[in-house]
């Protein structure tokens, strides 16, 4: 999750939210790609999830990463994140280790990144014993094992989450994640951008599915970090059946956001809890806690990032479908949605294969994929089908980028692992299973032997 945003003075009207977003349009020619990814950071001894202080811990490991020029993010005395050239690290509320990376101009150099990310975390790691692995749910954890970090904003979530959802506290704790940043050159391609996002996002949670257990057996699901998004909050999260509808844009992404409830306010270096209260009613002058308080672009842009349908729209687009996952996986995930938007005529064929689409369908098929993955049924086909045809579409797309590294080579080859997954017809969580009901002999030990991507 973000830390504190920049972004501008007061808020004037209505009109400035409006501008905020629109002006995160750029030409094709700027268009960049920015990856996030979290992993579950361990003891090697113990493999249970690792304290903020101690060693190992995650003060020493975010203090060691200094030494490769990161700079620290400081919330009073405690280091809670590091920033460098455009990209950050920063900390999930169960210390979780995220990657924010960069906006780079191809999935070429967003793997550098990430590459060169692995390469000073396991340095780290080696030196106070730590190891790191990519599930998108802590696989034989409890809620007492794992650690709250110390940021205010967490604290206050943890007392929100409960009154609106079930997994709040679950999702905060024990997910992690791998998402995309993408731009868009104007309203209309962001409108086109975000429908299709929405529409493929399911079939991406599926080729992407790796949370099949919990606390220590299977929980029946193959993304159960899908199905907990199901009830977290729903009025900041879900498929946001609105955006196919005539009339969206920037206004309408507004309209929804201000009337999402908030959690905070950041002043002065200090969070104001105004969990439930809408930020329609902070430009009105009607929450008492924030009597005199002038709202901010920072604000907006701080709300923004509390927001979590299967797209998120800031001033570029997220697309926040995917369980995180092995090492060679992750650059998997910018490739198949820079194939599938970055190029016109994919993303005319992506948004002819879902045009027709209902909301009830899309509706449904994100409602089964948790649990069915590849086999969720979708009108005559299935969703593994579906998966097939996308990244046939992103495979084409990439190669009409053309987008080169120094030897040469397109950006199709970090869609190996994707095809991979289709070919064989099961997802990485089914092989994992698998591997627990026989090589493993239900004991998970193996899987941090053989998983640990440091």
């Amino acid at each position: 999750m973000s830390i504190p945003q920049t972004a501008g003075g007061p808020i004037e009207s209505r009109d400035d939210l409006v501008r905020y977003l629109a002006e995160g349009s750029k030409p094709k020619s700027e268009w960049r790609i920015g990856t996030e990814h979290e992993k579950f950071m361990y003891c090697l001894t113990t493999r249970k999830p690792l304290p903020y202080e101690g060693r190992p811990g995650i003060r020493v490991l975010l203090e060691s990463m200094e030494r490769f020029g990161w700079k620290p993010v400081m919330e009073g005395e405690y280091i809670i994140g590091l920033s460098q050239n455009g990209a950050a690290i920063s900390l999930e509320p169960g210390g979780q280790f995220e990657l924010s990376g960069a906006p780079l101009k191809s999935v070429h150099q967003t793997c550098a990144e990430v590459n060169t990310h692995q390469q000073q975390v396991r340095e780290v790691a080696a030196e106070i014993g730590a190891g790191a692995i990519g599930l998108g749910f802590a696989p034989d954890w409890s809620m007492d094992e794992t650690h709250w970090m110390p940021k205010k904003r967490y604290e206050i979530m943890r007392r929100y989450m409960p009154k609106v959802g079930g997994y709040g506290l679950e999702m905060m704790l024990r997910t992690c994640t791998v998402q995309v940043n993408l731009d868009f050159s104007s309203e209309a391609d962001m409108v086109k951008k975000f429908r299709v996002g929405l529409a493929l996002q399911p079939v991406a949670t599926a080729l992407f599915a790796n949370s099949p257990f919990r606390q220590g057996k299977p929980n029946g699901f193959l993304s159960y970090r899908s199905h907990i998004w199901t009830d977290v909050d729903n009025d900041r999260a879900g498929m946001l059946p609105w955006v196919f509808e005539d009339g969206m844009g920037f206004e309408r992404y507004v309209d929804y956001a201000l009337d999402v409830p908030m959690y905070f306010v950041y002043r002065d270096g200090k969070y104001i809890d105004v969990a439930g209260r809408r930020f329609r009613d902070f430009l009105a002058g009607k929450i008492p806690e924030l009597k005199g308080v002038v709202p901010e672009l920072s604000d907006w842009a701080d709300h923004l990032t509390t927001i979590f349908p299967e797209v998120r729209l800031k001033r570029f687009l997220e697309m926040r479908g995917a369980d995180g996952g092995s090492w060679r996986r992750i650059c998997g995930m910018p490739a198949l949605w820079a194939g599938l938007l970055y190029d016109q005529t994919a993303l005319d064929a992506a948004w002819d294969m879902v045009k027709d689409w209902t909301a009830e369908e899309r509706q449904a098929m994100r409602d089964a994929v948790p649990k069915l993955a590849f086999k969720t049924p979708f009108r005559k086909s299935s969703v593994w089908e579906l998966a097939h045809r996308m990244l046939e579409i992103s495979t084409e797309g990439l190669k009409w980028r053309a987008a080169e590294d120094a030897a040469g080579m397109t950006e199709e080859g970090f869609l190996v692992p994707l095809r991979e997954t289709v070919a064989r017809g099961y997802t990485r969580a089914e092989e994992l299973l698998q591997l627990y009901r026989t090589d493993w002999a239900r004991d998970f030990a193996p899987l941090y032997r053989d998983f640990n991507f440091l």
